[in-house]
């Protein structure tokens, strides 16, 4: 009943502006009067994205389907990688390897401990020989040579478990580099094997699949498309004369032409501030605020983006709209100010009241 009642405005409007004298003399009008912009649409799924790979070979197999749902990192393609996993191998072998030399039951350091616990024992029998032969000495018993022997293996054993201590932390030293440089090789080669399997990047669906299995894979070609499922955006395009008029938050009137001539309402979302230099126009995108049932990515239309209305003002059709705003009236032209416009009406701001005739001019 709504539609029929604005049908039913319009037909009645027009009956009375057509129904004047045949010279095309009409009184102006109070009524609802909406400028807006123009803007060709393309409906497109939310956070919609092409998958590349990072690397290089031939595609082995499609881990999905077209039109499947994909979980956030789940594989969708897998790249020939027989290479990667045999160097993933290797350095895996490496990696335990060297943690079994630094930490392990039969490490390299417990070897050394037990020589350094060894010649601890010794050093500590040679003092104990030393001092007791030096107090000996101090009181003119024993030989100088007992004397000497016993500093002799003193020193020697002291030296000895110096030098132990030193290799210990040395051996510690390069048996904790070597593990660390075998992780990051291991976790390297991981990362490597990794880069192979392209996955998913966000929840949704696969909306294509660009490669067979066999093709060969390079990282300047996309291999799907995935977006989200459940949400689209709107994307308009904007000529550069009407960009400045656009605002967040603005209604948008949507036709598609899948649904004919059905309207949908939508609100401006996002303004890419970047012009396209080839089609001198802007990008902007609008979300539903109810979103027809069924959508598919690629849907063409068009929009209205609603920049400011007004109910009840006077207004005329935009064809008596003279150069240099004027209208021709029974006295004459008269300037008048203008205020909004659609595609074929036009507000009066002054100069022009609802009781002086107008005159269609001649073109």
């Amino acid at each position: 009943m709504k539609k029929f009642g604005q049908i039913l405005l319009v037909v009645s409007i027009l009956f009375f502006w057509g129904c004047g004298n045949n010279d095309g003399k009409i009184l102006p009008q109070k009524t609802k009067i909406t400028e807006s912009v123009y803007a060709s649409v393309t409906v497109q799924p939310d956070s919609l994205y092409q998958a590349y790979a990072i690397v290089a070979g031939i595609l082995d197999k499609n881990l999905v389907e077209e039109g499947d749902m994909v979980e956030k990192g789940q594989p969708i393609l897998q790249i020939i990688n027989n290479t990667p996993k045999l160097s993933s191998e290797n350095a895996r072998l490496a990696y335990e390897l060297a943690q079994e030399n630094f930490n392990g039951s039969a490490a390299i350091l417990n070897s050394i401990a037990d020589e350094i616990d060894a010649a601890v024992l010794k050093f500590a029998n040679d003092s104990i020989n030393f001092f007791r032969q030096q107090n000996l000495w101090s009181k003119k018993i024993g030989s100088k040579s007992d004397y000497d022997n016993k500093k002799l293996a003193f020193e020697l054993s002291k030296n000895n478990l110096q030098l132990l201590k030193s290799k210990y932390e040395r051996t510690e030293k390069e048996l904790s580099t070597q593990l660390q440089q075998a992780e990051n090789i291991y976790r390297t080669s991981q990362i490597a094997a990794e880069d192979f399997t392209v996955t998913s990047k966000i929840t949704g669906k696969v909306y294509a699949l660009f490669k067979n299995p066999g093709e060969i894979v390079t990282t300047m070609e996309p291999l799907a498309s995935v977006g989200r499922s459940d949400e689209f955006v709107i994307e308009m395009l904007v000529d550069e004369v009407d960009i400045v008029k656009i605002r967040t938050g603005q209604k948008v009137i949507i036709s598609l032409d899948a649904y004919n001539s059905e309207a949908f309402e939508a609100k401006v979302d996002k303004i890419y501030p970047r012009k396209d230099e080839r089609s001198q126009t802007f990008t902007i995108e609008a979300v539903f605020l109810a979103p027809p049932e069924v959508l598919f990515p690629g849907l063409a239309g068009e929009a209205n983006i609603i920049i400011a209305e007004k109910l009840e003002t006077l207004v005329i059709p935009m064809e008596y709209l003279m150069e240099g705003n004027q209208v021709l009236t029974e006295d004459g032209p008269t300037a008048v100010m203008v205020g909004l416009q659609s595609l074929d009406q036009v507000e009066i701001i002054s100069g022009l009241n609802a009781e002086t005739y107008i005159l269609k001019p001649e073109r």
